[in-house]
């Protein structure tokens, strides 16, 4: 037997109206061709599908089995087709995002709240890029936004600046160095170095001032959350480097001191990473913008 859906819609609309004539306005065919289309299909079932004589017509027990068939599929076809049409007008559809930085979560949270009010149907989710190559799985599409500070010429992705921030220096405020002005790379050079656990070329303290500097740290503590750095620079078990919106969060407390890095300061940029075929969708162009408004530190 050879069923399409328009059988199903055809069975299940004689059955909601009662007659041929009705049903056939409803599916906007004529009552003849109503009438070929289910001749037809009681021809390859073997058996009537309507009791005829009834009024209103009436389901046969086979034309039942093909209504409960009916019920359970063309729902599913239904939203299926409803869910197409969204993706065709960019209101639904998947944004999983790779951080390479742990101190991101600290305001990515407040600008996901606000997103999925306005795009309830995209599928969000989040993977700590640091755990794998996040911008390679973008290119496989097995992530579709990274948020780096690192650009990088790929092909089919493009960076987009997401925010500025600023490196900072944190210490006790009993430490010597919270009475210096500004600090230098080489204060670093016997201080214990309180970090995120990731490699050295991806920490900004490194990258933009120790490395260039060829100055290292008299020792180096890996630590998962931020808290806990903020916890142990307080409690004078180390110094650190974090942005700016981490030290202005008021739940950490104000025992410690922040100073800049280098007298004029270090700026930095995270970027929303994108495949060109994206970087137009409408959910991905209002994470952006949500975004730029919702700056950290502000």
């Amino acid at each position: 037997m050879y069923l399409e859906f328009r059988h199903l819609r055809s069975i299940r609309a004689i059955h909601q109206q009662g007659g041929l004539a009705r049903a056939a306005e409803v599916l906007n065919v004529t009552q003849s061709a109503l009438s070929h289309q289910i001749k037809a299909l009681e021809e390859q079932v073997g058996m009537e599908l309507f009791l005829r004589r009834s009024k209103p017509l009436k389901l046969s027990k086979a034309g039942h089995k093909l209504l409960q068939l009916a019920e359970k599929v063309l729902p599913q076809i239904d939203l299926l087709e409803t869910d197409f049409a969204d993706l065709i007008a960019g209101k639904a559809g998947r944004m999983h995002i790779a951080i390479e930085c742990h101190a991101c979560f600290e305001w990515l949270f407040p600008v996901l709240e606000e997103f999925r009010k306005g795009w309830p149907n995209v599928d969000v989710d989040i993977r700590p890029g640091l755990a794998f190559d996040a911008l390679p799985a973008l290119q496989r599409e097995e992530v579709d936004l990274v948020v780096s500070a690192d650009p990088e010429e790929l092909d089919g992705v493009e960076f987009i600046p997401l925010l500025d921030y600023e490196p900072t220096f944190v210490c006790a405020r009993t430490h010597p160095l919270a009475k210096k002005p500004f600090i230098e790379a080489e204060d670093f050079r016997n201080e214990a170095l309180i970090t995120y656990p990731v490699d050295k070329t991806r920490l900004d303290v490194f990258s933009e001032l120790l490395t260039p500097a060829r100055v290292e740290p008299k020792s180096l503590r890996q630590v998962e959350l931020t808290a806990v750095i903020m916890l142990l620079v307080a409690s004078g078990r180390g110094v650190s480097v974090l942005p700016d919106w981490v030290i202005a969060e008021e739940k950490y407390g104000h025992d410690f001191v922040a100073k800049k890095l280098t007298k004029k300061g270090l700026t930095r940029r995270l970027y929303a990473a994108i495949r060109t075929s994206e970087v137009d969708n409408g959910y991905m162009r209002d994470f952006v913008t949500i975004t730029r408004d919702r700056q950290p530190n502000t």
